[in-house]
């Protein structure tokens, strides 16, 4: 027989697994890559479409469909004793009905501080408390030494027809605060859409597209050009503001390029 844990997830549910997991499923990106981090190449047997680093590794595992539109029949298969998710990038019946086969800790992260807590909670239910803890400590000091020269105004964009937007109340716009962009959109909640007469009167100093979800590119300068004339405008990495895993140790470097 088997040990068992049970805990609290992020969203406050109790959860009771096999401990520490033997089978190991990851439906988000970032924490897929984190779990690898932590050393559970072996354990993890199932990831999402999406789930794209490391990518020596990655290509090795069984995938179970997209974040959103996960297979529950081919999880079944995995017979996973642990689910890990996230309750923006998951749909909230799919993951009831995962539930009701499997243990699901699921992920609520806003800010910084929610990724270190998720960090340290995963390494703690998958027997890795000490491996989250060193990769927790140096993404703090990478932070620590950010240097910002001027504060500036920003919009950051995730969508294209519609225009959507990171709003306040959202990881990404905690790491513009703390990159030293000022969220214009900061009173408004989660990713707002926008049409193009309402933005114009924002007058951002600047405009950040990101790569992901939809993939900015240079092409799309002139129309943004247009709307915001005097601001500066920039492609930026979307993985280096909205994934809250171990691609966080990489973060502050490229932020500071920014800055």
């Amino acid at each position: 027989m088997y040990n068992k844990k049970t805990t609290i997830d992020q969203m406050g549910q109790e959860v009771t697994h096999r401990y520490p997991p033997e089978t190991i499923i990851s439906l988000v990106p970032s924490q897929t890559e984190f779990l690898f981090s932590l050393g559970l190449e072996s354990k993890i047997v199932g990831i999402t479409k999406f789930c794209i680093h490391p990518k020596t590794l990655v290509k090795h595992k069984k995938r179970i469909g997209g974040t959103k539109n996960f297979k529950p029949d081919a999880i079944a298969r995995l017979q996973p004793d642990l689910i890990v998710g996230n309750k923006e990038e998951n749909e909230e019946q799919g993951i009831r009905t995962l539930k009701n086969q499997f243990p699901v800790w699921m992920s609520d992260i806003s800010t910084l501080s929610d990724a270190y807590a998720m960090m340290q909670q995963v390494g703690a239910i998958t027997g890795k408390e000490a491996e989250a803890k060193l990769i927790v400590d140096r993404i703090k000091e990478c932070f620590q030494s950010l240097e910002i020269k001027k504060r500036k105004t920003a919009l950051y964009f995730i969508w294209r027809e519609p225009y959507m937007l990171a709003a306040g109340d959202t990881f990404i716009n905690d790491i513009m605060l703390l990159a030293g962009y000022d969220n214009l959109l900061v009173s408004e909640k989660r990713y707002p859409a926008l049409e193009a007469d309402a933005l114009k009167a924002y007058a951002p100093e600047c405009v950040l597209l990101s790569s992901e979800p939809f993939p900015f590119t240079e092409k799309h300068f002139e129309q943004f050009s247009l709307m915001f004339p005097t601001a500066e405008i920039k492609i930026v990495d979307g993985e280096m503001f909205s994934w809250y895993g171990s691609r966080l140790l990489q973060a502050p470097a490229y932020l500071q390029t920014l800055i």
